[in-house]
């Protein structure tokens, strides 16, 4: 399954304060890149990687791989998901800065 259908799978009801999800499930795929987001457990934590190169449009069309011995739901999973992609720890400026690059395509192809 990837992120985008994943965002489709829950109820979008669950997610109508977060504008994170909001922005994920207005953007287009792109099937340019071949990463994959890894899921495990990590000293009793989700632990999400590869959410925060490239586009977009390339993570929302990224395959997700879920840990065999982790056993989480779909919100759980998309929870964690959002958290790691979320201005969490960062300033406003900060995660504002993250943002206008991930939207910039051409920064977004560079950075891969």
């Amino acid at each position: 399954m990837t992120l985008r259908e994943l965002i489709q799978s829950v109820d979008s009801e669950q997610y109508s304060e977060s504008q994170l999800y909001q922005k994920l499930c207005k953007t287009k795929p792109e099937y340019g890149s071949n990463r994959r987001i890894q899921v495990k457990l990590v000293d009793g934590e989700i632990a999400i990687t590869n959410v925060h190169v490239g586009s977009l449009g390339d993570i929302v069309a990224c395959p997700i791989d879920v840990d065999a011995d982790l056993q989480v739901t779909k919100m759980q999973l998309l929870d964690a998901i959002l958290k790691e992609m979320s201005h969490d720890g960062f300033t406003e400026i900060d995660a504002d800065d993250f943002w206008d690059d991930m939207m910039d395509l051409r920064k977004a192809k560079n950075i891969r």
